[in-house]
């Protein structure tokens, strides 16, 4: 983290990944995440085969290393239909070219988290999105022990719609995940099977309610008229004894 007495203010541009980010690329990614990432991955995330990548620099950094990366996002496109989430998203079904994008790493140097970064690379990978008409959502896992990402997906307002255990296996052991989905372009979640269940019961009694006044209608419509007086006085009777009198059973 920055310190504000060292007199520095940075000046975050942000640009996409370069061959020429390597080797920071893969030192950030060894030093911010538990999983270890292929040497083809970066070969592809620098070179644009196949991932999508966003890089933060300080252009303003007195040690003049002022295009080296300080923070990165990479990302990639999926059809719809082959992913996990696949049935928690609302869209045509009869289309084929629905796609998702799939946020892979998102990371700060230390130094300099909490300057708003990694917001604004999160809005970037939003903004990308939400331009592809046929994009429904954005979507990650982040391990369940690591509260700050979970906290900081809640605030970027992304939905925990899942978590999945045993998901990751690192060095020999097993964590949980959470599946976090941010929807763009209308393709926000179905109902809950709770919420279903809500509406499902809500809609039953408001028929039941129709029915049961109708039937009470019609009941009264085929009763004499001296017998629906004598029936509705004794019902108020046997409910308000105290108030009525003897002119509260006329007819």
């Amino acid at each position: 983290m920055l310190d504000p007495r060292a007199g520095h203010r940075p000046t975050i541009v942000y640009r996409p990944i370069r061959p020429s980010d390597l080797e920071v690329l893969e030192q950030i990614h060894a030093a911010l995440f538990p999983v270890r990432y292929e040497r083809e991955f970066f070969f592809n995330v620098v070179n644009g085969h196949g991932i999508i990548s966003w890089a933060a620099v300080d252009i303003s950094r007195p040690d003049g290393r002022n295009d080296e990366l300080i923070g990165f996002v990479t990302m990639r496109i999926m059809p719809a239909k082959e992913s996990e989430i696949e049935h928690l998203l609302r869209y045509n079904a009869s289309r084929n070219d629905q796609i998702l994008v799939y946020i892979l790493t998102l990371g700060v140097v230390e130094r300099y988290r909490n300057l708003g970064i990694a917001t604004s690379l999160v809005q970037e990978v939003i903004k990308y999105s939400s331009s592809i008409p046929n994009c429904r959502a954005v979507y990650l896992h982040v391990i369940a022990y690591n509260q700050p990402a979970i906290n900081f997906y809640k605030k970027m307002l992304f939905k925990l719609v899942r978590r999945l255990p045993k998901f990751y296996y690192i060095q020999g052991q097993h964590y949980d995940s959470y599946l976090f989905v941010y929807y763009v372009n209308g393709g926000q979640s179905p109902c809950s099977p709770l919420e279903i269940m809500a509406a499902v019961a809500a809609y039953f009694r408001g028929f039941f309610r129709m029915l049961s006044a109708k039937l009470w209608r019609n009941g009264e419509k085929n009763l004499p008229r001296w017998s629906k007086c004598k029936e509705t006085s004794s019902l108020l009777v046997t409910q308000n004894k105290r108030f009525l009198g003897p002119e509260n059973a006329k007819c």
